[in-house]
């Protein structure tokens, strides 16, 4: 369940924060760019973070002003970092927190950092992930993107808000299910015009005179292949703070729940309470077939959107009765797509089959992909290899297809489902060539 959202006031504004966990210390996690508290509840990588950071801590997260459920602000009149910490103070009063640590993420990490400095006796320590001191190339700051760039991005970003943006640089190994959900939660965190707005206020913010009054306990974290935020930045960042530890995680992720989301918290757990958790194994082999509709945005503005509302609920009451007939779980949803997991790869097959044939009933074409490998159980998300192996093989796929991985076709053997090969493929982001195999009538 989402958490009650509260508003702490601050100045003239009204701040949107939530409260969860009830551990030894007290946690402000300041998000990113533009973040909405409810929201984040509703990706599971997401609200897994959340968790993680509320196992070990009393954890209080917020929206800035000007984005998510927190108050609107002037477009010409944009809060300054010293309006932002402000809010930052007003949240942990309304809160009841004395003292916190507190862990900020890119742009939130600026503000972070300015609070640390300003405000030691009401931090306990400051961690910060993919941090960035300066965003406008300089001589003597070889790592920010230069003023085309940054111009060429901003520009990018207001063309495409609330349409097909292109997030690579910021998840690049993510599927396409993931980064449709992470564009879906940006547009519904900020308007166009704020958006855009606090790129250019990041463009002028420059903290680097800031870092080395920092006397509190700090870790810099940083994945060592961020496209956003080159690693180097990170530890030239470290080096200005006193005392700092700087860690190097893997990946080429720069959102905070995308990637290695539990890497980065062990880190961060460590580091605050001097313990590293144990996690227990928690993984099974299964079998996941990945399916979307196509052409659903074409179709859906030819009839309009209550007749496509309609379409989509008699096509997801059609998904429900075919999975429990074929005992799947439904384990995801983004749109006009969806996951779900099976105890057995046949079963798997014959679901995808009947699911696109009822589909095609009603007017419908799906294009599906079938995979079984082992997976990591996250709460009710799966994870692994295996689940970007099913998502890719399930890309190739044409309309109408039900494409199978070779092992979903070698595990059938003796089932009566026939197949017919369409060749090797590179995956992306999945090493070596796989064969994959559509089923046939035959």
């Amino acid at each position: 369940m989402t958490p009650e959202t509260r508003y702490a006031r601050s100045g003239e504004v009204n701040i949107a924060y939530q409260v969860v966990g009830e551990g030894p210390f007290d946690l402000v996690y300041v998000p990113g760019w533009v973040s909405n508290v409810e929201l984040m509840w509703e990706e599971p990588a997401h609200a897994h973070l959340l968790r993680r950071l509320a196992s070990f801590s009393r954890l209080i997260l917020f929206d800035k002003r000007g984005t998510g459920l927190s108050d609107p602000v002037p477009l010409d009149r944009l809060p300054t970092l010293e309006q932002r910490m402000d809010d930052v103070r007003a949240v942990m009063d309304a809160a009841g927190s004395e003292r916190a640590a507190i862990f900020g993420s890119s742009e939130g990490g600026l503000m972070s950092v300015l609070f640390a400095a300003t405000y030691p006796e009401r931090t306990l320590a400051l961690v910060a992930l993919a941090i960035y001191a300066k965003r406008l190339w300089s001589p003597d700051y070889p790592w920010a993107p230069t003023p085309e760039a940054r111009a060429a991005e901003i520009e990018s970003v207001e063309r495409t808000w609330g349409g097909e943006m292109d997030i690579s640089d910021l998840a690049p190994s993510a599927d396409e299910a993931f980064k449709r959900r992470a564009v879906a939660y940006l547009r519904r965190s900020a308007s166009p015009g704020a958006a855009v707005a606090l790129l250019r206020m990041n463009s002028q913010i420059d903290v680097r005179d800031v870092l080395p009054t920092i006397r509190i306990p700090t870790l810099v974290l940083h994945r060592s292949a961020d496209r956003d935020v080159d690693i180097e930045e990170g530890r030239w960042i470290a080096a200005q703070i006193p005392g700092a530890r700087f860690v190097e995680l893997p990946g080429d992720e720069h959102l905070i729940w995308a990637g290695d989301v539990d890497g980065v918290v062990d880190e961060v757990e460590e580091f605050l309470t001097g313990v590293r958790p144990v996690h227990e194994s928690d993984r099974v082999l299964a079998t996941l077939l990945f399916a979307d509709i196509v052409g659903s945005t074409e179709r859906a503005a030819a009839l309009g959107d209550r007749r496509w509302r309609d379409l989509l609920a008699d096509h997801h009451a059609t998904l429900r009765r075919e999975l429990e007939r074929f005992r799947g779980r439904l384990v995801d949803t983004a749109g006009d797509g969806f996951l779900a997991a099976f105890d057995g790869p046949a079963r798997a097959v014959r679901c995808a089959v009947e699911v696109a044939r009822r589909t095609r009933e009603l007017g419908l074409e799906l294009r599906s992909g079938v995979h079984t490998g082992e997976v990591e159980l996250a709460g009710d998300a799966m994870r692994g290899i295996a689940v970007h192996v099913g998502a890719r093989v399930a890309a190739l796929a044409q309309p109408g297809d039900v494409l199978v991985s070779s092992t979903v076709r070698d595990l059938v053997a003796g089932s009566g489902l026939a197949f017919e090969p369409r060749g090797e493929h590179e995956l992306k982001g999945v090493p070596g060539t796989w064969a994959v195999h559509a089923v046939s009538d035959g």
